[in-house]
């Protein structure tokens, strides 16, 4: 699996340079740091699908479209798009603090902006303040969700990083899995890239079909209960499919991230964890369709999350692994900005292929419009998940380069509960000096 470091001495270069000191030193504060990213990660999720569940209510309520609504959540693709590439900078050049400082600030101000239409009463066109309110948080998305394996890189050591990883990246769906859950309770009446990367094939094939399946898994998340009203399906009952959703979806990552911990199989892990989220798509898009599924609905979409969100933070670190000594902010950030690309075009995509049913049906969705045919766009959805994993499969092949640099420069690690200044958060924090 890993190849020589003399097919890339720039790598080991890289990495005996950070070891020239002396040892390696953890701090006990590296957990505090990535409960603050986890926690800001896991807000800001919670603002993005805070609307979709209770699509058609709050459409009513605003006097709004669903397909205005649909932007609440598809602002956060867009936006993500031209601002991923200014976090890679700010989390590779500025500093990780500052980062985090950053996206708490713009999540804040966009938390508030949002919530001024549903306490001022009679506010003019409050689709405008709620679109704005979710651009900002948006703008803040892309800064916590690169966070996670820049800290992973910085502050914990290699037999830690899948682990610290899947923390930050999983309190995402966390905040998702809240939205879901609250929604629906709560809401009842209407009352600068250097160019190395584009020249590895493993980096794109892995950021095409990974990034693939963050759009897909985006869409899914956003149009669950439309899709599910259409045939009978309460908005409690979807939001309870996406609690399964993540919540499965954690286990997975935390089991996962533990065993490639333990074993290094990476590319394994992602190649078997896709064709298994292939397959619950494929369920999904079939079971979707008909009426009184409910079981088997809850136990597709618990498989479609523990398969799916358990390869997430395994797909970082291989973007890392793949593309080193390329900044780990920049390697996993530009991932996911592909990502969200694909995400606005497959949801946009699947969206439009949606036909209004002229027949009565034992629709749920109460946006006061006809109920929508989805499956057209459903089995698109799983077309698109198998061609992905597919290409993946086949063609991704590559060295875990930046393991095998570390093991060529065979760095000491050493535990150490001094507390770190704020000041060396932007740094290797545990570089130790030499007598």
């Amino acid at each position: 699996m890993a190849g020589p470091a003399g097919d890339w001495p720039e790598a080991a270069a890289a990495t005996s340079a950070r070891s020239v000191l002396g040892g390696y030193r953890t701090y006990a504060r590296r957990w505090v740091f990535l409960l603050v990213i986890s926690l800001l990660s896991y807000s800001n999720a919670t603002l993005w699908l805070s609307f979709a569940p209770v699509a058609d209510t709050i459409a009513r309520h605003f006097l709004l479209s669903t397909e205005q609504i649909n932007w609440l959540s598809l602002v956060y693709l867009v936006v993500s798009i031209p601002s991923g590439v200014v976090a890679i900078w700010v989390l590779d050049s500025v500093g990780l603090r500052w980062a985090t400082t950053l996206g708490a600030f713009l999540n804040f101000s966009g938390s508030v902006i949002r919530s001024i239409p549903c306490m001022a009463i009679g506010t003019q066109d409050p689709f405008v303040l709620l679109l704005s309110g979710q651009s900002l948080c948006a703008l803040a998305q892309t800064l916590v969700i690169f966070s996670p394996a820049k800290l992973a890189a910085l502050w914990f050591p290699e037999h830690q990083r899948a682990t610290a990883n899947m923390i930050g990246t999983m309190s995402n769906p966390l905040g998702i899995l809240v939205a879901n859950l609250l929604s629906p309770i709560l809401v009842k009446t209407e009352e600068d890239i250097p160019l190395m990367l584009t020249r590895n094939k493993a980096y794109i094939i892995l950021a095409v079909c990974f990034g693939g399946g963050i759009g897909i898994f985006s869409s899914f998340s956003a149009l669950l209960e439309q899709v599910l009203c259409v045939n009978g399906y309460s908005s409690e009952f979807a939001g309870l499919c996406g609690v399964f959703f993540i919540t499965f979806g954690v286990l997975g990552a935390v089991a996962l991230g533990l065993y490639v911990d333990r074993t290094k199989h990476l590319t394994e892990a992602i190649k078997i964890g896709l064709c298994l989220t292939s397959l619950a798509c494929v369920a999904f898009a079939v079971v979707s369709q008909l009426q009184g599924q409910t079981i088997a609905l809850a136990a597709i979409c618990s498989l479609l999350g523990f398969f799916g969100f358990s390869v997430a933070p395994v797909a970082m670190e291989l973007a890392v692994e793949c593309s080193f000594p390329v900044g780990e902010g920049t390697a996993a950030g530009l991932v996911f900005v592909l990502g969200q690309a694909e995400g606005v075009l497959i949801m946009v995509l699947l969206t439009s292929l949606t036909v209004r049913h002229a027949e009565p049906s034992v629709s749920t969705c109460r946006d006061g419009q006809g109920p929508l045919d989805w499956k057209v766009p459903m089995l698109l959805m799983a077309g698109l998940c198998v061609l992905f994993s597919c290409l993946l499969v086949l063609l991704f092949h590559t060295p875990y380069r930046r393991l095998q640099a570390e093991a060529d420069a065979s760095p000491s690690i050493q535990e150490d509960e001094r507390p770190a200044t704020a000041a060396t958060l932007d740094h290797v924090p545990y570089l130790a000096a030499t007598p």
